[in-house]
């Protein structure tokens, strides 16, 4: 596949908006992934997270995004512009299915705004590459990210077993699948 575009024009709603990340972005990535439910139910956040890892998955992002792999972006507040979280997206082009994953920083949770980021892309998504199915995983602890994806009309499809190894203990855990397909798009 051929690179990921961000969308022109910049995906917003009801307060937030999805932008390109920055390099000023980086104390509040560091913040945020320091956060111990973010690295708890994301397996690849080391622990301790410092300045130099967010660095590294910020330079990580753009080859991955040229290379048509995935497409990550800032949830950003659209008044003062800071980071309230990410969201990003994997598209198969051969199979037109897609995956998204999401974080919030603590003190924009509650808010709703990763579920308002969720729909903005998965509409997107299935718009910009007639997807036929678009994925999500959760951990089975993590009930606030699988409220999320039920408010944005995804069906738990079932348990992933032994599906992640944690980076920071070691420990393979189990996630739920669930997916949306077109038309299921929940819009509130």
């Amino acid at each position: 596949m051929s690179e990921l575009s961000f969308p022109n024009p910049p995906l917003s709603i009801g307060g937030i908006r999805l932008r390109p990340w920055r390099e000023t972005d980086v104390p509040a990535i560091v913040a945020a992934c320091s956060d111990p439910l973010v690295a708890r139910f994301i397996p690849t956040i080391r622990t301790p997270y410092t300045e130099e890892d967010a660095r590294g998955w910020l330079e990580s992002q753009e080859p991955n995004r040229l290379a048509g792999r995935s497409l990550v972006m800032a949830i950003a507040d659209t008044d003062a512009d800071a980071v309230l979280g990410a969201i990003a997206a994997r598209v198969n082009a051969i199979t037109l299915t897609g995956s998204v994953g999401y974080w919030l920083t603590p003190s924009a949770r509650g808010h709703g705004y990763t579920t308002m980021a969720l729909r903005l892309l998965c509409s997107w998504l299935f718009e910009t590459f007639e997807l036929g199915r678009v994925e999500l995983t959760t951990d089975p602890e993590n009930r606030a990210s699988q409220r999320v994806a039920e408010r944005c009309g995804f069906q738990k499809e079932g348990l992933l077993r032994s599906h992640l190894r944690h980076r920071h203990t070691g420990e393979r855990r189990d996630s739920l699948m669930w997916s949306l397909l077109p038309g299921e798009l929940v819009q509130e």
